[in-house]
């Protein structure tokens, strides 16, 4: 249960600690990932139709969407900042498009505790982009510019977040096609912005070890939600942006002032009071 916590905590530390570009990086994560979807295929009955695979590679590449988007906050604003906005978001949007689409919250009262969590994600997103001047997390038009560009691609980690929803096959059977999507998505991503050269790029290999910690993460939350079920994987898994936040702080060494930490540590604990009242509580 606590593996995709402690993986997706300890991933943005390893990315931050790798000299090299968003663009580097999100390669290495892809093709790192493809590498253990392939190990893995011996061990998994790959029974699916090529409708379910595409439709798997696809939710791949919107992931790629939203972690490149997460890649570049690090380089902007810090993983400290980054972190914890994309995780409040991804909770957001999730949880709308649980109840929208899938018509989750069918109660008067698991709507109430729903939208209760949600107002707790917003401010507790709001409270850890504080900013202050001095501090690492760049100036304010470049902060700003960062949480709208988070808002953007955390788009690609709903819609990834979502397609598997749709399908029958189990997470384990998808986890190949999804990292075959995520490859192609960069590939063709380096195409039309003509930076094939960096497939040559030192960083970009050095950063297949974060495509091993991904894949672990994802493995894992996979395995965790056939034991423990969706909900307590899921609010468990959300322990990760605590350790990638904390992290941030005091392994990269991204300063903030007092007012700053305390903002962030406030934020952080209504962003994981958000996840439980927005998944376990209907």
């Amino acid at each position: 249960m606590l593996i995709p916590a402690l993986a997706w905590g300890v991933l943005p530390l390893a990315v931050a600690r790798i000299k090299g570009e968003p663009i580097n990086q999100i390669l290495g994560t892809t093709v790192g990932t493809l590498i253990v979807g392939l190990i893995t295929l011996p061990f998994i009955k790959l029974n699916i139709d090529a409708k379910t695979f595409w439709m798997a590679a696809l939710a791949g590449a919107f992931w790629v969407i939203g972690q490149l988007g997460q890649y570049t906050g690090y380089a902007k604003v810090g993983v400290s900042e980054t972190m914890p906005i994309s995780t409040g978001l991804q909770l957001i949007g999730t949880s709308l498009v649980g109840v929208v689409i899938f018509g989750e919250w069918a109660s008067t009262s698991a709507k109430i505790w729903g939208f209760i969590g949600i107002a707790l994600l917003i401010i507790g997103a709001i409270l850890t982009s504080v900013s202050d001047a001095g501090t690492s997390e760049g100036n304010k038009s470049n902060q700003t510019g960062t949480i709208i560009m988070l808002v953007c691609t955390t788009l690609g980690f709903i819609v990834y977040n979502a397609i598997p929803r749709v399908l029958s096959a189990s997470g384990i059977a998808i986890f190949f096609p999804e990292s075959v999507g995520m490859v192609l998505a960069v590939l063709v991503y380096l195409v039309f912005t003509r930076q094939l050269g960096e497939l040559k790029a030192k960083s970009s290999w050095q950063s297949l070890i974060a495509g091993f910690i991904f894949s672990i993460a994802a493995l894992g939350y996979i395995m965790s939600v056939r034991d423990n079920g969706v909900n307590t994987a899921f609010v468990v898994s959300q322990l990760s942006v605590v350790i990638s936040t904390l992290g941030g702080m005091l392994v990269l060494g991204e300063k903030k002032s007092k007012k700053g930490y305390i903002f962030t540590i406030s934020g952080l604990i209504l962003i994981f009071v958000g996840a439980i009242l927005t998944t376990i509580m209907h």
